[in-house]
């Protein structure tokens, strides 16, 4: 009975594994070398919060959510911790805040906790994630793809704000699905 229950527990977490682990994929840039990663979905409301759960940085869906959650109560400080370069982070946030005023950069970053946005794809190339958001405009407005490129460092998520070949990657990944290049 315990075997039983033990193969049908396995059974039915294999296809979290397996979305866990992502689909090998291939990009044939241009003149470029080809380039390997995995796609990884997730559920359709995986970007939303569940209140009872307290958040770390230990996948980069969860250190995208604590970031975007710091950002939209505005604070700056706790949202730049989260990056491979703290001090230009802040400086960026800071001046983004600055040019579109206080509760534009609160609603901005709220979005990303809306129903009507969701998380279409997370690409892993090592150690590095870009996180790809369908983010949809105002009514009438059309939406538009954003991205996220986080890099896993001594067990935890981080904004990667430090230029690599895999973020170049990631970079060309995210606009051949802009260019609507892949599925």
């Amino acid at each position: 009975m315990r075997l039983t229950l033990l193969v049908a527990a396995l059974l039915a977490a294999a296809p979290g594994l397996r979305a866990q682990d992502g689909e090998a994929r291939t990009l044939q840039v241009e003149g470029e070398a080809r380039i390997e990663y995995r796609l990884r979905t997730h559920p359709a409301d995986a970007h939303v919060i569940a209140l009872a759960v307290a958040l770390a940085p230990d996948t980069a869906l969860n250190a995208a959510k604590l970031l975007n959650l710091h950002l939209s109560a505005g604070n700056l400080e706790e949202a730049a911790a989260l990056s491979t370069s703290p001090k230009r982070r802040f400086e960026v946030l800071q001046d983004y805040r600055q040019s579109v005023g206080a509760e534009e950069f609160k609603r901005v970053f709220a979005q990303y906790f809306d129903l009507a946005n969701r998380l279409l794809a997370e690409v892993v190339i090592d150690r590095h994630r870009l996180l790809i958001w369908e983010l949809r405009g105002a009514a009438g407005a059309p939406s538009h793809l954003a991205g996220q490129y986080f890099i896993e460092v001594d067990g935890k998520y981080l904004l990667n704000d430090v230029p690599s070949p895999a973020r170049s990657q990631l970079r060309r990944v995210l606009e051949a699905y802009r260019a609507g290049k892949l599925p």
